[in-house]
């Protein structure tokens, strides 16, 4: 809904907000329902109504446990009857400044601050400690906006005993924590409220008459950046840019001007702004986002502009590029296929409006922002959260690399008229092992960000993963594929819950990466299963099917890996393999350590 994204009218959606609601729910798309308990610091009752509108546009459809006034510490400690009914799948702590209990006076000894810091951060950390061992769910929890006045000026930020100072130590404090701990996130309300103006931000007259922490304008602000780590921990972010050229990455048409007379590198303001906005996307390519080309040009001009001597992107930092004549919503689809994600899984940027509207309207569930000018483009695009970041990977720093792998495969397959010679000829080997802590983060990320081959489609928070990693009563697998191009990383899990008395294994998650699509790796991972399920005395293996709208190509997945359906019903299939006997080895091709 285009009345939800940056940059977005606050007083009409606050105003609106019923409306927009009605129309969000209207829409026949499928969303994931998710129990999301808000402990508020200060009144939360208009702040939950805007994020609900924010998280439906995401396919999240919340429902939402809120602490009465100023009731979080004792709600977070305490365990009330109606929150632990309640079962959160996600805990957010609504807090700030004037939440702070221990706060410095001037001029009191750095020895008294120090003890007062530790006290103020031990209080949350025995909150967030708390409700980690009990509900084993991700926390989200506020850092703290700067004071609204500074009784020493300046001096706040430098004396020991300064509020500014002090705020700045106990959100160090905070981040720290969260380095340091799987499923719990910092909501930067520092940051956002800097963004947003601190002035604007802080009313004092909402505070004092309805305990409002932050001004009425701003709630639209503060729920928009909430939501998007919400959505990245149930893998609700975007994954690849599809880039137009021509007065998108560089100003001027290349064509028609030549590479020689583009505005991009230092010589103008123009061209200042496009270095800026390519040295941007080179950074989102660090942080896994796949960059692609969309562009109608001809290749040669296209590959002229991105080898200019003063760009900062060059044509090996793209997956794809497609420089043509051919429709810009086909060619998405094409790149889209080319490696193996979703269309909806793209953000595509156009100075065109027209183009844009074209690509918006054919292709569904693609993010089409309206960059504005250039010197926009990288503030529209980053305040949308498309990437939002909640835990960085060596697989998600290694992503660009892996695909790009994937295309020179593409290339050696060409070579081969025997797909299985082929096969041989990556020379795969893969790790399978149990899970284990130092792949929680990555796991858990896959479960939410797998779509197409997931037979479940089981969404897991890292909370989940370590508690079925812990537990005798579970089968957990991850298989990491390599091969002559590279590291594929951690491509594929399965999960399975053991019922002891009927000696059965339910595979309750199988997933698999889509870049690693007809290798095998499958089959692989089903040999292990059932060496596993064998060591622990099983004879029965159950698969199950779970449509959606996106894992159509995995229904038969189970009668091609041998197993035989025993039930079909309007939600699913399930399946059965027998493993108590003799049974042939499928996987081929890949060594498995």
């Amino acid at each position: 809904m285009k009345e939800l994204e940056y940059p977005f009218d606050s007083e009409y959606i606050l105003k609106k907000s019923k409306s927009l609601r009605r129309q969000l729910l209207a829409d026949s798309s499928s969303r994931m329902h998710k129990r999301i308990a808000v402990l508020g610091g200060s009144t939360t009752h208009d702040f939950i109504r805007i994020l609900e509108l924010f998280l439906l546009n995401y396919g999240i459809e919340p429902e939402f446990y809120e602490s009465e006034y100023a009731q979080y510490y004792q709600d977070a400690m305490f365990d009330p009857k109606e929150l632990v009914s309640f079962s959160p799948d996600l805990i957010y702590i609504h807090t700030g400044y004037r939440n702070i209990e221990h706060l410095p006076s001037p001029g009191m000894p750095s020895s008294d601050v120090d003890a007062m810091l530790d006290a103020e951060f031990e209080r949350f950390r025995s909150m967030w400690e708390h409700l980690a061992s009990r509900y084993m769910c991700p926390v989200i929890q506020n850092n703290f906006e700067y004071p609204y006045y500074r009784v020493m000026g300046n001096y706040e930020a430098v004396d020991p005993s300064g509020r500014v100072r002090y705020v700045n130590r106990l959100n160090e404090l905070f981040a720290g924590y969260a380095a340091g701990h799987e499923a719990f996130y910092i909501h930067d309300i520092n940051y956002l409220s800097a963004a947003y103006g601190l002035d604007k931000w802080i009313d004092p007259a909402f505070w004092n008459m309805y305990k409002y922490m932050c001004s009425m304008q701003a709630i639209p602000e503060f729920a928009f950046s909430l939501s998007h780590i919400i959505k990245a921990v149930w893998g609700r972010n975007k994954k690849a840019l599809a880039l137009d050229l021509d007065n998108t990455l560089w100003g001027g048409i290349v064509g028609d001007d030549g590479p020689e007379n583009l505005e991009i590198g230092q010589e103008t303001a123009v061209a200042e702004t496009y270095a800026e906005f390519q040295t941007y996307l080179k950074e989102q390519k660090s942080i896994g986002v796949l960059l692609n080309v969309d562009s109608k040009n001809d290749e040669a001009n296209a590959m002229a502009g991105l080898e200019h001597p003063d760009g900062v992107l060059r044509p090996d930092d793209f997956i794809e590029i497609r420089a043509n004549w051919e429709p810009k919503d086909r060619n998405l689809v094409d790149i889209a296929s080319a490696i193996n994600i979703l269309p909806d899984s793209f953000v595509f940027v156009d100075d065109n409006p027209a183009e844009r509207m074209i690509v918006e309207d054919q292709v569904p569930g693609v993010a089409v922002p309206d960059i504005g000018q250039p010197e926009e483009y990288i503030r529209r695009i980053d305040r949308n959260g498309y990437f939002e970041v909640i835990g960085l990977s060596e697989d998600d720093k290694q992503r660009n690399t892996m695909y790009k792998a994937n295309a020179e495969r593409a290339h050696l397959q060409a070579a081969y008229t025997d797909y299985h010679e082929y096969l041989l000829g990556l020379k795969m080997t893969a790790h399978i092992a149990p899970f284990e802590p130092l792949y929680y983060n990555r796991i858990s990320q896959l479960t939410n960000k797998s779509n197409q081959f997931n037979l479940t489609t089981l969404r897991c928070t890292v909370a989940d993963i370590e508690r079925y990693a812990g537990d005798d009563r579970y089968i957990t697998l991850y298989g990491q594929l390599s091969d002559k191009f590279g590291d594929n990383g951690i491509v594929s899990l399965v999960m399975g819950e053991i019922d002891p008395e009927a000696q059965v294994l339910h595979i309750r998650l199988w997933l698999m990466s889509c870049r690693v699509l007809k290798r095998d790796m499958e089959c692989a991972m089903l040999d292990a299963v059932v060496d596993a399920a064998r060591a622990r005395g099983l004879k029965m293996l159950y698969g199950y099917y779970l449509p959606t709208a996106k894992n159509g190509m995995v229904r038969e997945f189970y009668g091609t890996m041998g197993f035989e359906l025993i039930e079909e019903k309007g939600n699913g299939t399930v399946w059965s393999l027998d493993v108590s006997g003799d049974r042939e080895v499928r996987n081929t091709v890949i060594t498995v350590e």
